[in-house]
């Protein structure tokens, strides 16, 4: 079950990225698209008929976000009860608490702007404790056995 604990760990972690190159190529192709005469007003958005290079970031940013990230984070969560090593659980929960206040910050940021910074921050928090999750799963288990020809205490592998 580790195995499936770091894969879902890695996939977070990949989940995080997808989710900081979806916007920039949204916020790239929307300046652009700007730059070269285009015009956003609430009016657009509400029609979807503003067309650029770059909207479909939008949408995979919010769907993955609001479904894709979640559903990973739950399924963390579950596997790490599974996973059986030392901080299994704590690094899942971890993880799971940051997805939650991600979601939130994104949904909130739309009201107070300034809450998008917490999220990119945020996401970067996520992003090194998904890493360091799958690292600590991968590390062999400690020996916690006394050495029988020796009676000294093994000294664990780094």
């Amino acid at each position: 079950m580790r195995a499936v604990y770091r894969v879902l760990a890695y996939l977070l972690a990949l989940e995080v990225v997808v989710q900081a190159a979806a916007i920039a190529w949204a916020l790239f192709g929307l300046t652009t698209w700007i730059e070269n005469g285009g015009v956003l007003d609430k009016a657009g958005i509400e029609s979807e008929s503003v067309v650029f290079d770059g909207v479909t970031g939008f949408m995979v940013h919010g769907l993955n976000g609001t479904l894709i990230v979640p559903a990973l984070g739950l399924l963390f969560l579950i596997s790490s009860f599974f996973a059986r090593f030392a901080g299994a659980i704590a690094w899942a929960g971890a993880a799971f608490a940051l997805v939650v206040v991600q979601v939130a910050l994104g949904i909130f940021a739309h009201t107070v702007p300034a809450l998008g910074m917490l999220h990119g921050a945020v996401a970067l928090g996520l992003l090194v404790v998904a890493l360091v999750a799958a690292r600590k799963s991968a590390a062999p288990a400690a020996p916690a056995t006394e050495s029988a020809s020796t009676g000294a205490h093994a000294a664990p592998l780094v």
